[in-house]
């Protein structure tokens, strides 16, 4: 059974690994001739030239290979299922004691190894890749940003409560336009600070360049007063880190589970709705688990009898049946968060509906007949 393992394991990592590079170079070209428009643009992106461009289409390789690894090891294993069964190999091996359940557990084994590796590219690659793209394409574009308003976050503490604008991101990783809105317990306003630069310390904190900070004293009618002053650099002590304010500028499925996980705890610790991440963060959970269920799915492929067919026909039925899962994994996220409906019921729902056709046609196609 160890020869018989390692011929299906060699046949699907290669099968998988042809199939996921021919998408990636897919991808690539995509999203260089995307890029082509804004090099040698005048203005802002003067500087952003063919190099650049093909750097920043190479960091987004990562994020395409992990959203892609699910659908390319379903069309890989059904490659190889398919091809097993036309040449007879497969009926082959089945007389040689490949059970079906014995078949099943070596696919498994192999679609363990494409959870492991989906896993590691998109909560340490893949972030990371994305992060640095950005950042390369904005020290030519511009600064990132979400809209005109920027991003705002809250915090609270013990003797007061603070309101957060950051207008955006800089390509060095440093806020532009920082606004800082101080409220005491009952929620009048203590004090606003502005600063056009803010650098994140090592020590939880945010360095303030330049900051103006003016201070409402109110002690009544007659003797409320406005304190204005101007600080070369202002230190404020906060919880709130880089990657919170990456989270708030850049999309949430760009981040790792770690840094989901706390800014969740952030937003619910500052009373703030965190539906959309809390979506996110087990759509990470439970998107590696779901080449499990496509080698499942692949299965059945093999018990199918075909010899006289080409297999062209199956291989297009896998990218279809890709294609919708990747499709239903993105609508039932828009719809969770319209409907607000169970975040981790959500994010598992697609893998749930694939993991029954896939038994189902497991059970009808490889045991019953």
């Amino acid at each position: 059974m160890k020869t018989i393992r390692r011929l299906i394991h060699v046949e699907v990592f290669t099968a998988v690994v042809f199939v996921t590079l021919g998408f990636l170079a897919l991808f690539a070209f995509f999203d260089f001739v995307d890029q082509l428009p804004a090099v040698g643009r005048p203005g802002a992106g003067a500087g952003y030239q063919l190099p650049q461009a093909a750097s920043y289409v190479a960091l987004l390789v990562p994020n395409h290979l992990y959203e892609l690894l699910p659908i390319t090891v379903l069309i890989g294993t059904i490659y190889v299922m398919t091809r097993l069964a036309q040449s007879s190999e497969f009926t082959i091996l089945r007389t040689s004691g490949l059970g079906p359940w014995r078949a099943l557990r070596m696919l498994l084994a192999a679609g363990f190894t494409f959870v492991l590796l989906t896993f590691v590219i998109g909560d340490y690659l893949a972030p990371w890749a994305d992060r640095t793209a950005q950042l390369l394409k904005a020290r030519y574009q511009g600064n990132l940003t979400v809209g005109q308003t920027g991003a705002w976050l809250r915090e609270r503490e013990p003797y007061a409560q603070f309101a957060v604008n950051v207008g955006a991101l800089a390509p060095d990783g440093s806020m532009r336009n920082v606004r800082i809105f101080e409220f005491d317990n009952q929620n009048s306003l203590i004090s606003l600070t502005h600063a056009p630069t803010a650098h994140f310390a090592d020590d939880e904190a945010w360095e303030l360049q330049d900051a103006e900070r003016t201070e409402f004293n109110a002690r009544g009618a007659e003797l409320s007063q406005i304190e204005r002053s101007r600080l070369a650099t202002f230190r404020w002590p906060t919880g709130i880190t880089a990657e919170m304010i990456s989270a708030a500028v850049l999309k949430p499925e760009r981040m790792s589970t770690i840094d989901l996980f706390q800014y969740i705890s952030h937003l619910k610790a500052n009373a703030q709705t965190a539906e959309r991440y809390e979506i996110e963060f087990w759509k990470k959970v439970f998107y590696p688990l779901s080449c499990l269920v496509m080698v499942m799915l692949a299965l059945p492929f093999a018990y199918l009898h075909f010899r006289n067919e080409g297999i062209s026909l199956y291989v297009f039925g896998g990218v279809m049946a890709g294609i919708s899962f990747f499709f239903l994994n993105n609508v039932f996220g828009y719809i969770g968060e319209l409907q607000h409906w169970i975040p981790w019921l959500t994010a598992a729902a697609p893998g749930m509906i694939y993991m029954v056709i896939s038994l189902t046609a497991f059970g009808w196609l490889v045991i019953r007949r």
